[in-house]
């Protein structure tokens, strides 16, 4: 269960070289058909969402009822000790799908903020904005910045989220001078220590992203965040978007106090808020995930193009048939989705297979187990260099898994590589494209 998988094996033998292929390539060999949306198809999934946090909603309103009833007289609970047992599993059992089911709210909206389940600009986004302002996520304003990842994704100058550190960041000495005992003094901790900043990413990292713009992009100046207008994250007609979205945090958060004068705060925090974190957790460790891996290259400007870029990520089958359910293909597809982001989500699977073939070795899978691949990204991904045009991170002792291919990426320069040849597409190819983006 913890250990690599195949996949990510088979990668640390092989010395990196980017994608040569292009664009038109990929759209090429992408049935048409699976390009449509289907609205009944898109509502359906919609309605599927609200109803299993509904469900859940009554699973949990049940508890005390089942408990104090001994299940309705089915299961006698005869000590104290198996009155807690039960009430705590049943719980435990809640808070799991919950947590679960809030993060389908997430997924879902994420897919309407990209346009992609209805044909009608105002079905995306009333849908998208009252899902997501449910569990307390800035519709439009992290529209704006995500929209604006997926232009520039995996680009250490312009991406938008999880952009590495360099070794500047930590102080440390040139890699050149650079000894054992730097590494140690900088970047060793104890197990404890680690797996205390693994909670407070899990628990605050989407928080800390949206308030304060942690491991956003570098080029934002400090105290840019997601909340105001007036944010260097956002346009001038943008303004009005973040200004509602605003409007709607403050509803929803008037509505829980509400509901806390009325039921209590335990019951809250036992209904809401802890759902409401392992929503959060489920957001950042899928995120993270997306494009934190020893394996995946970063690129500056130079060996950067939006189709290397979008080959940076990595499919994961995260939670099996859970995820694949609740989450929206949004871990087991995420190559697709950045190289098709205007395809909806039902039909991301088809997409997958259909470009798995001309992305050859640069299509990236991983079955490693997903919580141990948090563990393995959040201790090996610490930094890049500042130099190089593709660089993978290094870990606490200096060291990158994979090497570039350095001579291999020359060649492939002299033969005359242009981003805007790769990146080409046909008009009609491109508006579709730009449409997820709007």
């Amino acid at each position: 269960m913890f250990k690599n998988g195949p996949e990510y094996e088979q990668r640390l033998t092989r010395p990196f070289v980017p994608p040569t292929i292009t664009l038109k390539q990929l759209h090429d060999a992408v049935p048409k058909h699976v390009l449509q949306k289907d609205p009944l198809r898109s509502t359906g999934y919609v309605l599927r969402d609200v109803f299993f946090c509904v469900l859940f909603f009554v699973f949990g309103a049940s508890i005390e009822p089942m408990v104090t009833s001994s299940f309705w007289g089915l299961i006698p609970l005869t000590s104290t000790w198996h009155v807690s047992l039960a009430r705590t599993t049943l719980w435990l059992v809640y808070w799991w799908w919950q947590g679960i089911a809030f993060a389908s709210f997430f997924c879902i909206a994420h897919e309407l903020g990209h346009g992609t389940l209805y044909r009608s600009w105002w079905a995306n986004n009333i849908l998208g904005f009252l899902l997501d302002t449910f569990v307390l996520a800035p519709f439009f304003a992290w529209k704006v910045s995500h929209n604006a990842h997926h232009k520039a994704v995996n680009s250490i100058e312009r991406d938008e989220n999880y952009v590495p550190h360099l070794r500047s960041h930590y102080k440390l000495p040139p890699k050149e001078r650079a000894t054992t005992a730097d590494y140690a003094e900088v970047l060793e901790e104890t197990p404890l220590f680690t797996m205390v900043r693994m909670f407070v990413m899990q628990a605050m990292g989407w928080w800390l992203y949206l308030t304060c713009n942690m491991l956003g992009s570098k080029m934002y100046p400090k105290g840019t965040n997601h909340f105001s207008p007036y944010s260097a994250l956002f346009k001038k007609e943008q303004r009005m978007g973040i200004f509602i979205s605003d409007l709607g945090l403050i509803g929803m958060m008037s509505l829980l106090y509400l509901f806390a004068r009325s039921y209590g705060w335990s019951a809250l925090v036992k209904y809401y808020f802890v759902p409401y974190v392992l929503c959060n957790h489920w957001i950042v460790m899928i995120t993270f995930l997306h494009h934190s891996d020893p394996t995946i290259p970063h690129y500056r400007k130079e060996e950067w193009s939006f189709l290397r870029g979008a080959a940076a990520t990595v499919d994961r089958p995260t939670l099996g048939w859970i995820g694949r359910f609740f989450f929206h293909n949004v871990a087991h597809d995420h190559v697709a989705h950045h190289f098709f982001s205007h395809v909806p989500f039902y039909n991301q699977p088809a997409v997958t297979e259909a470009i798995k073939g001309v992305l050859g070795e640069n299509y990236n899978y991983d079955s490693t187990n997903t919580f141990y691949a948090l563990y393995r990204s959040f201790t090996e991904c610490v930094f890049i260099e500042e130099e190089g045009s593709i660089v993978f991170y290094k870990n606490k002792y200096g060291i990158a898994v994979r090497d570039v291919a350095e001579g291999t990426v020359a060649a492939i320069k002299e033969v005359g590589w242009a981003q805007e040849k790769q990146d080409e597409l046909s008009e009609s190819e491109r508006a579709s494209l730009a449409s997820a983006y709007d």
